[in-house]
């Protein structure tokens, strides 16, 4: 996988907002082209949720966060436009998409956050940090 990630910073908030993904995926030869992909792209959308604002929140041994209408996940506003680009290795035997997609997201981002304000954010959420 390869992912690049396009961003915005709100220099006020430090809110960050992922505008547009492109992401390169090889995993030997394909067979379903429409499942890769929209496997691809829901590992982006779950990866941006993880790199900006998952977490679960504690204080003095307790979780301050313990309800999912306290716990952020990616909205359908969060969605950025995905562009996915498959390499299909019909030389090579099919691997599978499941968990590899997911892990070039937040190091995208963090790039793009590094090259908007030239800070450096080593630890996730990545946003408001």
């Amino acid at each position: 996988i390869a992912t690049c990630a396009e961003i915005e910073v709100d220099e006020k908030t430090k809110r960050v907002r992922v505008r547009r993904v492109a992401a390169a995926f090889e995993c030997g030869a394909i067979v379903n082209p429409g499942g890769l992909r929209n496997q691809v792209e829901g590992a982006i959308v779950q990866g941006i949720g993880g790199a900006l604002f998952e977490a679960i929140r504690f204080e003095n041994g307790k979780i301050l966060n313990p309800h999912f209408s306290q716990y952020r996940l990616p909205r359908f506003t969060d969605v950025p436009q995905i562009d996915v680009v498959l390499l299909d290795r019909k030389d090579l035997p099919s691997t599978g998409a499941g968990e590899c997609p997911i892990v070039g997201i937040a190091p995208a981002i963090a790039a793009g956050i590094f090259d908007a304000t030239g800070e450096r954010r080593r630890a996730m959420p990545l946003e408001g940090i």
